[in-house]
């Protein structure tokens, strides 16, 4: 298992917006960045964790659990002129993009990017490093059992159970 920070935009998707989807789960689409597409495409996998962090916001932070509930299939908004996400290089015989669907686990209390960087333990996570923008990063095992445990008050074993 795998754990990982997934950000979205609270104005776009939030945290709220997640716990209102059917069975709480939505396809993690409009990902236009390579590196994060290859998170999703070669090491996601079913049943791997992840924080829900809001961000581009007052207060950024991570706000919620999720799972990640189907592996990567092709990015629909690829193919569709419509589409903010719209690629005309993509085609259903070769998609460039690629998504997971994700459900919601639980919304947290919000642990602040400030809070975040307060503990030393969390001095090398990803998602803190000077100029990193990805939407999707990858978190240690020591990390995730800290916030879970230290920073949510739940057991990082329990942080899984709905």
């Amino acid at each position: 298992m795998r754990y990982w920070l997934m950000k979205s935009e609270p104005a776009g998707f939030s945290i709220d917006d997640f716990l209102a989807m059917p069975n709480q789960t939505t396809p993690w689409d409009g990902v236009r960045n390579y590196q994060a597409r290859n998170f999703m495409r070669d090491q996601m996998k079913v049943g791997d964790q992840v924080f829900f962090y809001h961000s581009n916001c007052k207060e950024p932070g991570i706000v919620g659990l999720a799972e990640v509930s189907r592996a990567a299939y092709p990015d629909q908004t690829q193919f569709n002129p419509k589409s903010h996400y719209y690629d005309p290089k993509a085609t259903p015989e070769k998609p460039r993009w690629v998504h997971v669907d994700v459900r919601c686990l639980q919304k947290t209390r919000l642990v602040s990017i400030s809070e975040l960087r307060s503990h030393p333990e969390l001095a090398r996570m990803r998602t803190l490093q000077q100029g990193n923008r990805l939407s999707i990063t990858p978190v240690d095992p020591a990390e995730w059992r800290f916030i879970c445990e230290r920073l949510l008050g739940i057991k990082a074993a329990r942080a899984t159970a709905r």
